[in-house]
């Protein structure tokens, strides 16, 4: 009797499909060509006649560690996309109308081990001895002034104000010059294993199927594949996050870019300024239930400067995250994955994420269920954290002049926002977890701006004399002034950098 068994071999899983293009399908082929090469097979399936939304125009900090991972020149890519630099966003009206704040991507003073800057600066306030938390940290001051320049050491934190469909071509060139091949159609028809129950394959419109191994869901709102085709649910915030409506116009530049984008908060949402190169992005955030959509349009091109360059770009959302981020051979990136609206420019910052975790868990010959809980898991970490910073700046406010401000300053809010405002207003403490994206300075910052007033702070602090906790903070407010005062304007900065071409 022969009891020899045949061994199969596993099939690799080299063959990767990416259906959809924008920011996010090509920051997926980028990188993923980019990393692996040869060993896999990348193809993207786009269509001309599909427009994206494309106003992602802000970005954060992180960003820049991906652009490096790429082997990108930096100074190249900002001519390409005609960026300009971003030191942070200055709310304006959100504590109380007439009242701003600033949160910075940098870091206020020095901290102590047992106790961040805060606690020294409140008992120094408490003595009468220090000035406005802002003056202690160099990327406020420096956008008060319209002032920048990239400083030995990454001593100074920033991130892009960029064309995000010039940003989409720049990735493609990457990706392409890596092997990822693109291929014109619309999809029309998801494929499904019958056994398995995974994506088999995607059939355009001209009738060419697309094979593939795993696939990547980058169709924006309407997610083909995990919701369409996976029936992946999703879970809405919009109790938490009320905003379901935005507007989207361009406007020629009026003056000198400044180094921040604006978030200026009206009754019923904010409107948005972001400063490019060559043009103004303008735009209007707002929740339908206390504007209408011609009220808005009428109040956004009211409030805009320069020339209009674009009609306004009406898109409705709902706030909240598809409830599997990876579903059998099928990862969902971009505004297929959720959306939290735009207000702290988390969303390229979404795909990063997720791009980089995948290469991290990336499977060989077969997909692990244990690979697609952790992804599964960590993703949904990020996206939490993301969600309770933007329920911050809705709730803790002073503003009580509209229905839409009386319904976020009273509405339920998740247990984990309530301690870290209960902990900070308590004690002046805050703590990040798990490498969640906002770090304790942007809680600080936020929380500050929007009215929270510590009652206490570390018993440390007190041990310093008068003379030493002046000193101490004289010693990082002259650092800073120094610094800014050698600064030149960002706008100069820029031409000289990475001016882009005047067409």
């Amino acid at each position: 009797m022969n009891n020899t068994k045949t061994n199969i071999k596993p099939r690799k899983i080299r063959r990767y499909v990416i259906a959809g293009g924008g920011t996010a399908g090509w920051m997926a082929a980028a990188m993923l060509s980019k990393i692996m090469g040869d060993e896999i097979e990348l193809t993207l399936i786009e269509s001309d006649a599909i427009g994206t939304v494309g106003v992602g125009e802000a970005t954060i900090p992180p960003l820049l560690r991906f652009n490096r991972f790429l082997g990108i020149d930096e100074a190249d890519f900002m001519r390409k996309t005609r960026a300009t630099f971003k030191l942070g966003i200055n709310f304006e009206n959100w504590k109380d109308v007439g009242e701003d704040y600033f949160h910075s991507f940098g870091h206020t003073g020095t901290d102590h081990w047992t106790g961040g800057f805060q606690h020294f600066w409140l008992s120094g306030k408490k003595r009468g001895l220090a000035k406005d938390f802002d003056a202690y940290c160099l990327e406020v001051l420096a956008a008060y002034e319209d002032k920048f320049a990239q400083l030995p050491g990454q001593s100074i934190n920033y991130a892009y104000h960029l064309d995000s469909s010039q940003y989409a071509k720049y990735l493609r060139n990457i990706a392409e010059e890596n092997g990822a091949v693109r291929v014109e159609g619309k999809i029309n028809h998801v494929s499904l294993d019958p056994e398995s129950g995974d994506i088999a394959g995607l059939k355009l419109d001209s009738g060419q199927i697309i094979e593939g191994d795993f696939f990547f869901d980058c169709t924006g709102f309407r997610s083909v594949l995990m919701a369409q085709a996976l029936h992946v649910g999703y879970d809405d915030w919009t109790h938490f996050l009320p905003c379901d409506s935005a507007i989207a116009v361009q406007t020629k530049s009026t003056g000198p870019a400044k180094p921040y984008t604006r978030a200026i908060a009206h009754d019923a949402g904010w409107q948005w300024q972001i400063p490019l190169q060559h043009r103004m992005g303008n735009g209007l955030v707002y929740c339908g239930r206390y504007l209408d959509k011609d009220e808005a349009t009428d109040r956004l091109l009211s409030n805009i400067e320069g020339d209009r360059l674009t009609e306004p770009l009406h898109i409705r959302f709902q706030t909240g995250a598809r409830r599997k981020q990876w579903e059998k051979n099928c990862v969902v990136l971009g505004l297929a994955s959720g959306f939290m609206e735009p207000l702290e420019s988390t969303s390229i910052h979404l795909i990063q994420r997720s791009v980089m975790r995948f290469l991290r868990l990336m499977p060989t010959n077969a997909i692990s269920t244990a690979d697609i809980k952790e992804f599964n898991e960590q993703t949904f970490e990020d996206m939490d954290k993301i969600r309770d910073f933007l329920i911050l700046h809705y709730y803790v406010t002073n503003r009580r002049d509209s229905e839409f401000w009386r319904y976020c300053s009273s509405m339920d809010i998740p247990d984990s926002v309530q301690q870290k405002i209960d902990l900070f207003r308590e004690t002046a403490r805050v703590f990040r977890k798990n490498d969640e994206l906002f770090a304790e300075n942007s809680w600080i910052q936020v929380m500050m701006g929007q009215g929270i007033e510590p009652t206490s702070y570390h018993p440390i602090a007190d041990k310093m004399r008068d003379e030493e906790i002046k000193h101490f903070l004289e010693r990082i407010e002259e650092n800073v002034a120094t610094t800014v005062a050698k600064l030149p304007a960002h706008q100069d900065y820029v031409s000289r950098y990475c001016g882009a071409k005047t067409e």
